[in-house]
């Protein structure tokens, strides 16, 4: 499965960081693919290529606050939590959306 997302917390430090590196970890251990961007005090960083949009199956927004950019995602499935899922998480998270992503291709 192709993942993209955001991660962004309200202060945009620590909890944005480490939401994002605990997705990428559970991701890349069920076998998926995972680009995810950070939003923050510092701005964007390794935002998400054009390429990777139109090859994700799923949009997984780990997000405290309004991120900027999310009409990008427009005809993409968007699951939405707060970073504290993604942290504490992760691993019930990407099985959640394997479980969803598997349903849907059923219909």
């Amino acid at each position: 499965m192709n993942i993209i997302g955001i991660a962004a917390c309200t202060a945009g430090i620590a909890h944005t960081y480490i939401a994002k590196e605990k997705l990428i970890t559970a991701a890349k251990n069920a076998g998926h693919n995972i680009h995810i961007e950070t939003q923050g005090t510092i701005g964007v960083q390794d935002e998400i290529p054009d390429e990777l949009i139109k090859s994700a199956d799923i949009v997984i927004l780990a997000i405290d606050v309004k991120v900027s950019g999310r009409e990008r995602f427009a005809d993409k499935k968007i699951i939405e939590v707060p970073t504290e899922i993604a942290i504490k998480s992760p691993n019930k998270l990407i099985k959640k959306i394997e479980e969803a992503i598997s349903q849907q291709s059923y219909r």
